[in-house]
């Protein structure tokens, strides 16, 4: 088959790869049908995160799936399926208790599972997934989607799931006003979240005239392009002289971490999901003095995709307008140079 490999910094190749077959009982084997890049993908493209070597790269995929081991019961060939970004048992405490992200028994795509078994890469065209039955979602009634319901499924295995997380984390809800700090995907999606949960008063921060206007698609009330103190100034004039009830940070860089927390009330609360890039650190003195609430960290997505799909499925939420490009894999390294360089929001790869 044929799948996506990072060498190092800024080299991306896609080569043959041996096909995945079922090697343990509880896997299956899914033919992916849409994949993408994730914003985490650019750390250890920009040479920010280390890469040891050729790597199987790519964590968000659908697909259907083809295979399935003897103690698979829920799933059966020709399913068409949603994989959150990681691997998770279902059973374990973390599990259990929805935070499928610490599973004790946790294997990331192109990583190896607890038995040291190669898993397979997210961006390619086919992916052995370990622990299938605790892992995938099914997507019911559906076994061929169109491009715009593909898309739409496809982010909630991440940033869908992720920008959802951000809210919850920031305890958005009815009547409160929200700042996301952030214009890619998850930001914009963090912005769609606040909708869907009731805010009333949503400032997107972009200096990016398609990702604002993708933010007003999705709810945003009120767009700041200032940074800074210029920034937090502008929200609370917005605000009427006040700072947000919620603030979402959807970055992960000291700077967005710091517009986040001082866009931020006193007794507010900040939802962080952007994957820290070292230097992020959260000021104590600042939250005891203003009793921000500080809550976030990686999505389990795993427990977030019923809900958000029910949504999806109805049409009352269209997160798949996030991909604004879709190419075949084949152009991998051209998807990673457009997101690099802000010319695309996030790029859909089609095997």
């Amino acid at each position: 088959m044929r799948a996506t490999m990072i060498y190092g910094p800024g080299d991306i190749r896609v080569e043959d790869r041996e096909y995945p077959t079922v090697r343990l009982p509880g896997d299956a084997v899914v033919k992916v049908t849409a994949t993408c890049v994730c914003g985490s993908d650019l750390w250890p493209y920009r040479g920010v995160k280390a890469v040891s070597g050729p790597s199987a790269i790519g964590h968000e995929f659908v697909g259907i799936v083809e295979s399935i081991g003897a103690d698979v019961t829920e799933l059966a060939a020709g399913d068409f399926v949603i994989a959150p970004f990681v691997d998770s048992c279902g059973k374990c405490p973390q599990c259990l208790n929805g935070v499928t992200v610490a599973c004790e028994h946790i294997a990331g795509w192109g990583d190896t599972d607890e038995h040291g078994l190669f898993v397979d890469g997210g961006q390619g065209q086919a992916v052995r997934v370990p622990q299938a039955e605790a892992t995938l979602v099914k997507v019911p009634g559906i076994t061929e989607p169109g491009d715009a319901l593909t898309a739409s499924l496809l982010t909630l295995s991440d940033v869908m799931a992720t920008g959802h997380h951000a809210a919850v984390s920031a305890n958005v809800g009815p009547g409160r006003s929200v700042v996301v700090v952030g214009d890619g995907a998850v930001g914009l999606c963090g912005v769609l979240a606040a909708r869907r949960l009731g805010a009333t008063r949503i400032i997107a921060m972009s200096r990016h005239a398609d990702r604002a206007a993708l933010a007003v698609t999705f709810g945003a009330t009120d767009i700041v392009a200032e940074r800074g103190d210029r920034g937090v100034a502008k929200v609370r004039e917005l605000l009427g002289g006040v700072l947000a009830d919620s603030v979402l940070e959807c970055v992960g860089t000291r700077e967005s971490m710091e517009q986040a927390l001082h866009s931020t009330r006193p007794g507010g609360s900040l939802g962080f999901v952007g994957v820290p890039t070292g230097g992020a650190e959260i000021p104590l003195r600042h939250l005891f003095d203003s009793n921000i609430h500080v809550a976030g960290g990686m999505a389990s997505a795993r427990t977030y995709i019923p809900e958000l799909l029910r949504d999806v499925l109805d049409g009352t939420i269209n997160p798949g307008l996030v991909f604004d490009s879709v190419m075949p894999l084949e152009d991998a390294a051209e998807a990673y140079r457009a997101m690099d360089q802000r010319r695309a929001i996030k790029v859909m790869l089609r095997p």
